[in-house]
């Protein structure tokens, strides 16, 4: 998908909470970190980069309906993490104190965020989030 100037597709305008990135990489993400793979609506996604080989974890807001997690790009999707993952085809994540291998990355673009429960659509919505991640829980193979 072709991205604008801005980092994100032709098209989507960038979200609000893009200009906020260095601020919350430096000094909200350390802290998030340390409670965002036990607390509702939160995950550490554990990723490797696709140049570096390092793994990353990156707190981010995760919701579950059936055996589908959902990701609200609230940076857009001209972010690190994203790129990581949709090379790799696969992350875990830890969420409500447990660790969940998941794959099959789609990014989904809708801007009513039907995915969503209500208030985080809500909280999404005001911010100018259009794009979601949508990742399976893996499959558990013998």
């Amino acid at each position: 998908m072709p991205l604008s100037a801005e980092g994100t597709p032709h098209g989507a305008p960038a979200p609000k909470m893009r200009r906020l990135r260095f601020f919350t990489a430096r000094l909200i993400n350390p802290l998030t970190r340390l409670v965002a793979g036990r607390l509702p609506g939160f995950a550490l996604i554990t990723h490797v980069g696709r140049r570096s080989g390092r793994t990353y974890r990156t707190p981010i807001n995760v919701f579950r309906h059936d055996d589908h997690y959902y990701f609200p790009l609230s940076y857009g999707s001209d972010v690190d993490w994203l790129k990581n993952i949709l090379a790799a085809g696969q992350c875990s994540i830890r969420t409500r104190g447990r660790t969940v291998r998941v794959d099959e990355p789609e990014l989904l673009i809708d801007p009513d965020l039907r995915a969503l429960p209500f208030f985080a659509r809500l909280i999404e919505r005001w911010n100018g989030v259009t794009e979601v991640l949508r990742m399976r829980a893996a499959v558990r193979r013998k």
